[in-house]
C-alpha cells in the first residue's frame, strides 16, 4: 500500500509522533531529555517553527508543532538525526534509534487544539506510568498549569483559548485537562493514520490547494536513498563538506527529484540547505563523472 502524501501548509499545526526503533528506549538518563530539549530549541529556531505542546515518553515523542514556510519533515529530521547521533555517541550501539517514518496529522486547531493538548499531556496516565498528569515531569502540562515553562515552548496561543487573563487561563486549563473521560471528543484512532483531522469546512479548505502540492515525504525518502547510494549519512550530506561523494550525492538527488517530478531545484536546495547555484554545479559534476 502506498504511503499517504505529507501535506505542507504554511502556518499549519501538526501532531507528530516519533517512535524508537522496535519500540526501544530513546532515553537512558535524565540528561538525555535535557539534551533533546536543547536540540529541539535549535531546530525550532533554525526552521522558524513553534512548539505548542510536548510529552517525552520513554520510547516515543509526542509534540504539537506549528510550521512556517519550511516543511515539517525538515524540523523532525533535524531533531531525530541530531539527537540520535548524540545519544549513540554515549553507547556502543549502531543502527537507527528512531523508526524511519514519523507519524504526523495536520490539525484543525479551531476544533481540536484543546482536545489534542489534553491528549498529549495525558499519555503518561493512559500508559499507566503515573496516576495524575501533574506527576509526569517531561511534558508541557506544567507550563500550561502555571509552572515552569521552557523558553522554546509557546503557550500563549493555547492559554488564550481559556482566558485572556493568564491566571484564569491556568486555572481553566487545569479544570479542562481533568474533565471526565466521557466529555472528550477527540478520535485518537485518527492520529497518525489520517493525514488531516478537522471539521468538514477545514477539510474542504485544505484539500483543494494541497492536492497539487508535491510530497514532502517523497523528497525525504529520496534524500535517504541518495545517502544509501553514496554511503553517506544525512549529517554529512547537510554539512559544509565538499568531498567528491557529497557533491555527487547532492547532484544525484537534485537530478532525480526533477526527473521523477518529486520537487523543484528550489525545493531540493531548501531541503539540503544549499543554494540553487551550488546544486547546479553538483548536477554538472555528477553528470561529468557518470
Amino acid at each position: 500500500m502506498a504511503r499517504p502524501l505529507r501535506i505542507h501548509l504554511t502556518g499549519g499545526f501538526y501532531h507528530v509522533t516519533l517512535r524508537g526503533n522496535h519500540q526501544e528506549l530513546i532515553f537512558r538518563t535524565v540528561s538525555d531529555r535535557a539534551l533533546l530539549n536543547s536540540i529541539v530549541a535549535r531546530a525550532l529556531l533554525r526552521y522558524q517553527a513553534k512548539l505548542h505542546a510536548f510529552c517525552w515518553m520513554s520510547n516515543h515523542l509526542h509534540f504539537l508543532v506549528e510550521v512556517g514556510e519550511l516543511p515539517l519533515g525538515m524540523v523532525v529530521r533535524d531533531i531525530a538525526s541530531n539527537y540520535a547521533r548524540a545519544f549513540q555517541r554515549k553507547l556502543p550501539t549502531t543502527g537507527h534509534l528512531f523508526e524511519r517514518r514519523y507519524h504526523a496529522t495536520l490539525v484543525d486547531v479551531d476544533s481540536y487544539f484543546l482536545e489534542l493538548l489534553r491528549y498529549i499531556h495525558f499519555n503518561p496516565v493512559e500508559a499507566g506510568i503515573v496516576d495524575d498528569v501533574s506527576r509526569y515531569p517531561w511534558s508541557s502540562h506544567h507550563a500550561y498549569a502555571g509552572g515552569f515553562a521552557e523558553p522554546w515552548l509557546t503557550t500563549e496561543f493555547g492559554l488564550a483559548m481559556f482566558s485572556p487573563i493568564r491566571q484564569r487561563a491556568h486555572a481553566a486549563y487545569c479544570e479542562f485537562v481533568n474533565a471526565p473521560l466521557q466529555n472528550r471528543r477527540l478520535d485518537e484512532t485518527k492520529l497518525g493514520i489520517e493525514p488531516i483531522l478537522g471539521e468538514e469546512r477545514f477539510l474542504a479548505r485544505i484539500s483543494a490547494p494541497c492536492a497539487s502540492r508535491l510530497s514532502e515525504e517523497s523528497l525525504s525518502e529520496l534524500i535517504s536513498e541518495g545517502c544509501a547510494r553514496f554511503a553517506l549519512d544525512e549529517a554529512q550530506l547537510m554539512s559544509e563538506v565538499r568531498s567528491e561523494a557529497t557533491v555527487q550525492a547532492r547532484g544525484w538527488i537534485a537530478q532525480q527529484a526533477i526527473l521523477r517530478g518529486i520537487g523543484t531545484l528550489s525545493a531540493v536546495a531548501r531541503a539540503l540547505g544549499r543554494d540553487r547555484a551550488t546544486l547546479r554545479y553538483a548536477m554538472r559534476r555528477y553528470q561529468k563523472l557518470v
